[in-house]
């Protein structure tokens, strides 16, 4: 009898995760270790002050491989979202907003010039629709494969650089969203700077055939454990970062998500290319005249986290918000948390409240990220 939980997929280390003490739970579709026996707290802390490994192999791998050229590519990947491709250089990576004809958004995504074509990488959760999605609006301009003979690695933390060098000794030469192939003992590599954490650190997408060997190998370093999906949650909060489906979604609008800084000038009233963008006319209206809410970080006063769908008031008890993500961040020693509230309660050091179990307990709003980014710039 087959022990493999029905419906569900296998990453291609499971075999690993079993033997470390991995604690498998379901996750958009996937078996994937939640935390390892040290636990996420532990797990948490030895990603900032080492290095970190995630099994990320459930993500989706696309390639988008030109029919006409790249120019044409890009041009045709510039009207599904508010991103500048066409001004992406060669061996670079970019963050990335799908969005829908009304302006939400469909999913964020990662993708990288890698000179003759388009590397992307998507969510989990939205791979088929994506897929579905790209293939019927870029048409003649590109076939769109999906990479299923490769897993994804995000090795993250302040060590990261080092480990990685030891054995991709490029690596140490790349700078925040840098892209590149390199070989380790005939498998080929792609690499970015990249990542989830607010560490530095990289993303390694590498032949499953190959990837248990080069997982053990990052593992042999002492300055190397295995994270979770709990851990990575905690780590991606305190970095400000949103999470597809939680933070973000089809009804929210990538300025209101607070993610105008992915949108350059290019895309922006009076660029070069400003709009045709799927739901240009609400997204260019946010970006001139200011949306009616913002995603903003909360600090909860005492221990107790507000968690996703917490209502926020003001004082007075008038209804302004809900918490979208929230926890304790092991590295602020506190509870943190984000959410949308109403433009006019954005401002960082506006007081309000969060009802938890009936009861409503003072929350401040502040600034995102709870931590600073360390990446490598």
């Amino acid at each position: 009898m087959s022990d493999e939980t029905p419906g569900l997929r296998r990453l291609p280390l499971h075999d690993l995760h079993v033997r470390l003490g991995g604690r498998l739970v379901p996750f958009a579709g996937w078996e994937m270790p939640v935390q390892y026996p040290a636990g996420v707290m532990k797990e948490h802390l030895h990603t900032r002050t080492a290095a970190g490994l995630f099994d990320v192999s459930h993500m989706g791998q696309l390639v988008l491989r030109p029919r006409g050229g790249m120019a044409a590519l890009g041009a045709a990947f510039e009207r599904l979202m508010p991103v500048d491709v066409l001004g992406l250089a060669e061996g670079r990576q970019r963050y990335g907003i799908l969005t829908n004809e009304t302006g939400g958004i469909r999913d964020d995504l990662m993708f990288a010039n890698r000179g003759d074509h388009l590397y992307v990488v998507v969510n989990a959760a939205c791979v088929a629709e994506d897929t579905a999605h790209l293939r019927a609006a870029l048409g003649d301009a590109a076939e769109v494969v999906t990479v299923d003979d490769r897993g994804l690695l995000a090795l993250q933390g302040p060590a990261a650089e080092a480990v990685l060098a030891s054995l991709v000794p490029a690596a140490a030469a790349m700078r925040f969203m840098d892209v590149i192939a390199a070989d380790w003992q005939g498998a080929e590599l792609w690499i970015s700077r990249s990542g989830y954490t607010g560490e530095d650190g990289f993303e390694i997408s590498v032949p499953v055939e190959a990837i248990a060997a080069f997982a053990e190998a990052l593992l042999a370093r002492e300055e190397v454990a295995p994270i979770g999906l709990g851990a990575r949650d905690s780590l991606r909060l305190e970095a400000g970062l949103c999470l597809y489906g939680h933070d973000i979604d089809t009804t929210t609008s990538p300025v209101e998500a607070g993610l105008a800084w992915a949108i350059q000038k290019a895309r922006r009233p009076g660029g070069a290319r400003a709009g045709g963008f799927a739901g240009d006319q609400r997204i260019l209206a946010d970006l001139e005249a200011g949306p009616e809410r913002l995603r903003v970080g909360l600090s909860p006063s005492g221990r107790a986290p507000m968690r996703e769908g917490t209502e926020l008031f003001t004082p007075d008890g008038t209804p302004v918000g809900r918490v979208t993500s929230g926890g304790f961040g092991p590295s602020v020693e506190a509870p943190i948390a984000m959410g949308y509230v109403a433009t006019s309660h954005a401002a960082p050091g506006t007081a309000l409240v969060g009802e938890v179990r009936g009861k409503r307990l003072p929350v401040t709003v502040v600034d995102l990220p709870f931590r600073p980014s360390t990446y490598k710039r």
